[in-house]
C-alpha cells in the first residue's frame, strides 16, 4: 500500500477517524533528513500494512495540521491511536529505530 498523502482537509478522515494506529510524517521537499528516511517509511508502511497505516503531510501545503500538532521542525513523526496523538518523534531516524518505536507503541 505504501504511505498515503494527506491534506488539511483529509487529515481528520485519515487520521483521527482511521481504526488503526496512524504515523503521520510532517515533512517538506527541501528537507534533507525528510528525504533520508522516506523510503524507510515507505517499505514500513508495506510491512505493516493493514495494521499501522503510514502517511506523509507535506508543511508547506498543508499548515494547518502541523500547526494544529505544534510541529516545529521536520522531520517531525507523531503517533496516533483513536485519534490522539500519542507519542512522536522530531528528526530522522534509520529503519531499524523507526521499527522499533512502531513496535514499542502498538
Amino acid at each position: 500500500m505504501g504511505t498515503v498523502a494527506v491534506t488539511d482537509s483529509t487529515f481528520d478522515k485519515e487520521v483521527k477517524q482511521a481504526d488503526i494506529p496512524v504515523i503521520v510524517d510532517f515533512w517538506a521537499e527541501w528537507c534533507g533528513p525528510c528525504k533520508q528516511i522516506g523510503p524507510a517509511l515507505e517499505e514500513l508502511a508495506e510491512e505493516y500494512a493493514g495494521r499501522v497505516k503510514i502517511v506523509k503531510v507535506n508543511v508547506d501545503e498543508n499548515p494547518q495540521s502541523p500547526g494544529a500538532m505544534g510541529v516545529r521542525g521536520i522531520p517531525a513523526l507523531f503517533m496516533f491511536k483513536g485519534g490522539e496523538a500519542v507519542d512522536q518523534k522530531i528528526g530522522a531516524a534509520p529503519k531499524a529505530a523507526l521499527k522499533d518505536w512502531i513496535d514499542a507503541a502498538v
